[in-house]
């Protein structure tokens, strides 16, 4: 398992719009075959910045859904909104404490 995490910044007015569209989503994003969790978060002082964490069972998983048709759905609503280009990571989780 890996996680990903996405980072994203909006131009203000366009805030509602991701959030809206990232509702319809979230259930069939987490849905999708290979993905384990999801959460958006929002920067508490830069409040036009989200990110995404998900986990995923393989890069082959999250590639998988990066082409499919839900990704390409989801990408063509959000990337007109940003005001800065997106940044992703893939990482491997080495500790979690609960």
């Amino acid at each position: 398992m890996f996680v990903r995490i996405v980072k994203m910044s909006f131009e203000p007015k366009h805030i509602d719009e991701f959030l809206k569209n990232f509702e319809m989503n979230k259930t069939k994003i987490r849905q999708f075959e290979g993905c384990q969790f999801l959460e958006l978060y929002r920067d508490k002082n830069n409040t036009n910045v989200f990110f995404t964490y998900s986990y995923w069972n393989s890069e082959a998983d999250l590639e998988s859904y990066r082409h499919s048709e839900l990704f390409k759905n989801v990408w063509s609503k959000t990337k007109p909104l940003f005001n800065a280009k997106p940044e992703a990571w893939s990482v491997d989780k080495l500790v979690s404490l609960t």
